[in-house]
């Protein structure tokens, strides 16, 4: 894992960005997204730019089960609000948080992720350790799947829900599996919250338990964390 240390998120955007642009320049046209607050600077460091991805596909890592796009608090309308919106791509691929067979639908979302292989994959990382929705205990071979939610990660998401209950208790979330196959990936990691999750996906034993810490063996991780995410690195 290659390791950039940043002062804060703004920096840590930036860093973002010039990956987002090295690799367009080099070829890359299929894109793995994440959301929520890690990458909202990378996003608007992309949308200031001149970089254009109107040849480009864009795949995401999850949405929840039983929110529809239009929700203000689904992924499908951050993504539109934050990225989409002002820098369209030629497709764009979002779980289907309604769909009416999540089984088939995970499938099907399988099938987009093999037809579309991953040039670069942006991550955040959870307080426990999850990548996409891959929560503790997932199979590093998952495919597309549905989840669980676990207690931890429905309460540090509740802040964005006007009450803890409002958090949806599933996700449809881009398997372990699938991530790995991604050529380049992007870890971003901001907060002091971040920091002991950080330590045990770089330094840590590679485990289920922490599901990141399966990226220790790709052979092209970028890790962008500020100075309170990386504070407990040796």
């Amino acid at each position: 894992m290659k390791i950039i240390k940043v002062t804060d998120q703004q920096a840590g955007g930036k860093a973002g960005f010039e990956i987002f642009k090295e690799a367009l320049a080099n070829g890359a046209t299929t894109f793995g997204l994440a959301t929520g607050s890690t990458p909202v600077t990378t996003y608007a460091e992309i949308v200031a730019s001149d970089l254009d991805f109107s040849k480009s596909t864009s795949i995401n890592l999850d949405e929840y089960v039983g929110l529809a796009a239009d929700h203000d608090q689904s992924y499908h309308y951050f993504m539109n609000k934050h990225l989409f919106s002002k820098k369209p791509f030629a497709q764009t691929f979002l779980p289907d948080g309604l769909a009416p067979d999540l089984d088939t639908f995970v499938k099907q979302y399988h099938e987009i992720i093999e037809k579309h292989p991953i040039d670069l994959q942006i991550l955040g990382i959870g307080q426990n350790g999850h990548i996409g929705f891959n929560e503790p205990g997932t199979s590093f071979e998952a495919n597309t799947h549905v989840v669980d939610l676990t207690d931890s990660t429905i309460e540090a998401n509740s802040r964005f829900f006007a009450s803890r209950d409002e958090v949806p208790a599933q996700a449809i979330s881009m398997g372990i599996a699938e991530i790995l196959k991604s050529k380049q990936i992007i870890v971003e990691a901001f907060g002091k919250n971040k920091a002991a999750a950080v330590k045990k996906m770089i330094e840590g034993p590679i485990t289920e338990d922490v599901p990141a810490s399966v990226l220790q063996k790709h052979d092209n991780v970028i890790v962008i964390v500020d100075e309170d995410a990386a504070s407990l690195l040796a």
